[in-house]
Parts: C-alpha cells; sequence; structure tokens
C-alpha cells in the first residue's frame, strides 16, 4: 500500500477551491425573482440570498391597507428566497 501522493492531492484541493469560488461568483451575480399579489410586489434576490430590490405596483396603495402590503412584501421575498435556494 502506497502513501498518497500529497502534491496531487494539494492540487485537488486548489482546483476544488477555484471552482468553489467561480460558483459563489457566478451566484453572486444571478437575479433571482419572487412576487406575489399576481405579481403586484416583485422582490429580486441574488444567489447569496441578498435582497437586491423590491417594487410594488402604485395601485397597492390606493388600498391603503398597509398590513396587506407587509405581508405582499413578505410573500415575494420569501417567493425570491425560495426561487434563489432551488438554483443554487
Amino acid at each position: 500500500m502506497s502513501a498518497p501522493d500529497l502534491g496531487k492531492l494539494l492540487a485537488g484541493a486548489r482546483e476544488m477551491q477555484a471552482k468553489m469560488e467561480a460558483v459563489q461568483r457566478d451566484l453572486a451575480n444571478r437575479r433571482i425573482e419572487g412576487s406575489a399579489g399576481g405579481g403586484m410586489v416583485r422582490a429580486v434576490v441574488n444567489g447569496q440570498m441578498r435582497v437586491l430590490e423590491i417594487e410594488i405596483e402604485s395601485q397597492i396603495f390606493e388600498t391603503g391597507d398597509r398590513e396587506m402590503l407587509q405581508d405582499l412584501c413578505a410573500a415575494a421575498v420569501n417567493a425570491a428566497l425560495s426561487n434563489a435556494q432551488s438554483v443554487a
């Protein structure tokens, strides 16, 4: 039984690390969307689970229903995060 070649192990580890860094960069650049209320509220996150933007249709403000708006925002963000987890 021969000893493992440390040079090959280190080279493999470096290659794996480089691939992981490339995947992380790719995920950071991806934009994943989720929406709620029939698209009235839309959230965009990246693959690193960071919220990039939230868009709210102006018609929602006409209702004056603050709780509904809060619920729709949470639902849109959760949908976007769920979609991002599927991508990752």
